[in-house]
């Protein structure tokens, strides 16, 4: 199948060089039984392509499975994700009243994409090794192998080296499932490609609703192109459909297609000036840099939370004492008074000093605000709690621990 054939069947847009380069290598290494491992930024396309390669591959046949299985790695629970992926035996654990297969082998004599491969905890990277070595497994709660026949394609949107080299993964894993790599550049390294998947997907919702297709001038295609897109596809195919189904305008200018991009941080927006090169993406934030700066942010807040109580007890005998000058750790209020208006002065007549309740609301607010990102961001991808955690550039489970912290309902 030439490239031309394979881009239309799976309707793919675009002629980057780095996007038909992946699609060759695809292609080519089809046929095989080499285990595959896709790389690149969440939104890229990584699941169409494991179906390239399983379509194009004799395991397309297969009768006794289900050809392909696609697993979430990040998405299943590690209490739960042996028994997920190879199954258990009846009796195994609690709950476990019956027996059932697992994933690979339902996938016996086909595909099996496991996606967010980054994400599959050190203990199961093991078992998982032993799978690709000896072509068996063995159920939770059983002690007799069982023979599979499984091709794998892993998918990654973490630098899988440096997880490697930090110890988040293992290095004899990472050498077997990258037989062969392929890598698909994110949607800024494709500029050319952003107004031929506008048109696309403008086109598409046009045809489905039965209206006007939205076109764009000449500065919003410029303005288009120089976005970041860091939600890649996937955020390039939301922001047109909504532009196409909200706006009554069928021309669409900066000033408009400005109203749909500025949900970004701020601090990850780059300046969009048509003559500006779009800038570089920065490296994703470990899982471990997030730990650090929650523990970072978490003492800090104990901090503030212990300045609090000492000044709810200045101000409780500010109220007994009517206004008295009080001494609190050897020093006098007006000693004080500095401190409290660098903070958040609050002036009653000739005095300047911070209440326990502006200072607790600024802490509070941290969390507030942590809230208020996570349910935009699931508010944007429609409750999508993937596109959700790539937007916000933080695992699945990670996102689903915040949810459960906050108490977010999102029924």
């Amino acid at each position: 199948m030439d490239i031309q054939t394979l881009k239309q069947r799976y309707d793919i847009i675009g002629n980057d060089p780095k996007l038909l380069m992946a699609l060759n290598k695809a292609i080519q290494v089809a046929p095989t039984n080499l285990s595959i491992l896709i790389t690149g930024e969440s939104g890229v396309g990584k699941d169409v392509f494991s179906r390239i390669i399983h379509e194009n591959s004799t395991r397309k046949h297969v009768r006794q499975g289900r050809g392909l299985i696609s697993v979430n790695c990040g998405a299943i629970p590690e209490g739960t994700i042996e028994s997920e992926l190879f199954g258990h035996v009846k009796g195994a654990f609690t709950g476990a009243d019956r027996t059932r297969k697992g994933y690979f082998e339902e996938a016996d004599g086909g595909t099996i994409f496991l996606d967010e491969i980054g994400e599959l905890p050190l203990a199961m990277q093991v078992k998982l090794l032993r799978v690709l070595e000896n072509g068996e497994i063995i159920p939770v709660g059983s002690s007799t192998p069982l023979k599979i026949d499984v091709r794998v394609v892993a998918a990654t949107n973490v630098d899988i080296v440096r997880a490697v080299r930090e110890g988040r993964f293992r290095e004899d894993l990472y050498y077997r499932l990258n037989q062969l790599s392929i890598y698909l550049p994110p949607l800024r390294e494709r500029k050319e490609d952003i107004p031929l998947l506008f048109r696309k997907f403008s086109s598409d919702v046009a045809e489905k609703y039965h209206m006007p297709p939205i076109v764009l001038t000449e500065d919003a295609r410029t303005m288009l192109m120089n976005y970041p897109w860091y939600g890649n596809v996937r955020e390039l195919k939301n922001i047109t459909e909504q532009i196409a189904v909200v706006e009554t305008a069928r021309s669409i200018t900066p000033d408009i297609l400005q109203n749909y991009l500025s949900y970004i941080p701020a601090e990850r927006m780059p300046a969009l000036i048509p003559e500006s090169p779009a800038p570089a993406p920065t490296n994703q934030i470990t899982d471990r840099e997030l730990l650090l700066k929650a523990l970072s942010m978490g003492q800090m807040i104990n901090e503030m939370r212990g300045e609090i109580n000492e000044l709810r007890q200045m101000v409780s005998q500010l109220a007994i004492h009517g206004g008295e000058r009080l001494k609190v750790k050897g020093e006098t209020a007006d000693n004080l008074a500095p401190f409290s208006s660098h903070l958040s002065p609050f002036t009653s007549h000739d005095e300047e000093f911070v209440t326990p309740e502006i200072i607790e609301e600024e802490a509070l607010g941290l969390e507030d605000r942590e809230r208020r990102a996570i349910l935009r961001a699931l508010e944007h991808n429609q409750g999508n709690r993937k596109q959700a955690a790539a937007d916000l550039h933080i695992s699945e489970r990670t996102l689903y621990r915040k949810l459960k912290e906050y108490n977010i309902n999102e029924d």
